[in-house]
């Protein structure tokens, strides 16, 4: 094994064992009725292990119901995690009135609809470059009500 190769497994290795900052998706409810929609909000908790602060580049996320993707997105530069410290981070998921109008269906008589939430929260970690912590969660949300439209 030569030099170059010895240096790249340092480094792997290196990376493979550094400490990262833990995420989970602890809430994802109901926020807003729009004219062009209704915005979900999924609430992120991330434990940053280091004493500074740590740029979150950007969140990405996918919301699906009964096997269909129902909003993607980016939240561009949401701010930073607080060092070591647990930040709390708020992602609006809008989706189109039409959408839940093709969901009408497979709406059970509670208003709840099933749903999976992929969420991407890549970070600037020094040294590293961009880390991207994935996240999932499960469970089901309201659907607006007819009041709730015409509120």
């Amino acid at each position: 094994m030569d030099l170059i190769d010895k240096a790249k497994n340092f480094v792997t290795e290196k990376v493979a064992n550094i400490k990262k900052p833990e995420a989970s998706i602890t809430d994802v409810d109901l926020k807003h009725v729009g004219r062009d929609g209704i915005t979900y909000q999924a609430k992120v908790s991330v434990n940053n292990p280091y004493g500074a602060s740590i740029p979150i580049c950007q969140i990405s996320y996918t919301l699906k119901s009964a096997g269909r993707v129902i909003a993607s997105g980016t939240v561009p530069d949401p701010g930073s995690l607080k060092g070591n410290d647990i930040t709390l981070l708020e992602v609006p998921l809008k989706v189109p009135h039409s959408v839940l109008v093709s969901l009408g269906k497979d709406v059970g008589a509670d208003w709840d609809i099933d749903y999976e939430l992929e969420l991407g929260l890549t970070i600037d970690l020094p040294v590293v470059g961009n880390l991207t912590i994935p996240l999932s969660s499960k469970g089901e949300i309201k659907l607006p009500t007819l009041t709730d439209l015409f509120n």
